[in-house]
């Protein structure tokens, strides 16, 4: 680890930035997060994973008190020649922030993260989870997330649906759809493919693939793909996290046809069975969505309940806060253009911009 941040006047409270290459440091902060009830995205294993496939350098900043640990904020050091340097807790996810035990110990992480930014010359600190700090500004009321306990077998599950959208998922168990559950090549192949196309049919640019299989290798048996495929073509996909007792359906997507075949509500149900059934979830983290938008609407229609989401933000004085929200208007008529590119050419020139969009 290296030197202590702003040192506390008590000289057993530290706060140092801490290599997340050292497995033992890893395994030690893996450990807090569990106990402390955090995301899959507090996790080393994640931020790591961030790294390799996305080349965004894995950080984290560590309280401690007599060489207990007393608090964490896991951070990824986005530097992008379009979006500018900032902290982010965390990169690429949905979660973050502080996890602490004691209000001590998430002020002094606040008041570290802040010195880091400076030092490193970042521009922005962006906290996706927890608490607000005291003087930083809330961000609330843009997203929403969305999360509902499990039902206890596959038909109590179905009838857990709302009637309409029950309908829907009915009549996808009817046709000839299939589904596949797995991380090796076919499935990593498959789930690309409907993800890119998908992502570019909403305008914006896919992440590096590199990306995905980092998080899969990094996870290990805490991640799979699933895929509904008519015959031997894939129709929609998803990346699953599972992380105590929660499904984090994170990356998922599906090409034109998932819609008019319905391959979308085979996609979820199953993943619900899935989960409860090997996995062992009782929980279901359907992820964060634009309030109002399509996608919150359609989660809503699942029978989730929406539930806003308050993101924390520090600002280096005199920095304009950066806007790297595709959902923002300020992007309108460059996603009207990328929805326009050959479908091959959005694939090979996004995930160059995309590394950027942590």
């Amino acid at each position: 680890m290296n030197a202590p941040f702003a040192p506390d006047a008590r000289a057993a409270d530290t706060v140092t930035r801490v290599d997340l290459h050292n497995a033992g440091e890893a395994r030690r902060i893996t450990a807090f997060v569990e106990e402390q009830g955090g995301s899959p995205f507090h996790l080393p294993s994640w931020l790591n994973a961030v790294e390799r496939g996305a080349g965004q350098k894995a950080c984290g900043l560590l309280a401690e008190r007599a060489g207990r640990i007393t608090g964490w904020l896991p951070l990824t050091i986005l530097r992008s020649p379009l979006f500018g340097r900032a902290l982010i807790s965390s990169g690429f996810a949905v979660d973050g922030g502080i996890l602490s035990s004691d209000p001590d110990s998430e002020a002094r992480l606040a008041h570290a993260a802040g010195e880091l930014a400076e030092r490193l010359c970042c521009e922005e600190v962006e906290l996706r989870g927890g608490t607000v700090p005291s003087g930083w500004d809330a961000v609330t009321g843009k997203h929403s997330g969305f999360v509902c306990d499990l039902a206890e077998d596959d038909e109590a599950q179905l009838l857990a649906i709302p009637r309409k959208q029950r309908a829907e998922v009915r009549k996808s168990l009817q046709g000839e759809l299939h589904v596949t559950v797995g991380a090796d090549e076919p499935d990593r192949a498959a789930h690309y493919a409907c993800y890119a196309a998908s992502v570019h049919n909403l305008g914006t640019p896919v992440f590096p693939r590199s990306l995905f299989d980092a998080v899969l290798d990094g996870f290990g048996e805490r991640a799979d793909i699933l895929t509904v495929w008519d015959g031997d073509a894939p129709l929609a996909s998803v990346l699953t996290l599972y992380h105590q007792g929660i499904a984090y359906p994170f990356w998922g997507g599906g090409v034109w046809r998932a819609r008019a075949t319905r391959a979308n509500e085979r996609m979820y149900y199953a993943l619900m069975c899935h989960a409860r059934g090997e996995k062992a979830c009782t929980r279901f983290d359907f992820g964060r969505s634009k309030t109002g938008s399509g996608p919150w609407n359609y989660k809503k229609n699942w029978g989730f309940a929406p539930e806003p989401i308050t993101y924390a933000r520090w600002s280096a004085p005199g920095a304009a806060p950066r806007d790297v929200d595709p959902t923002s208007e300020a992007y309108s008529r460059k996603i009207d253009l990328w929805k326009k590119l050959p479908l091959p050419v959005a694939n090979a020139i996004g995930p160059a911009i995309a590394r950027g969009l942590a």
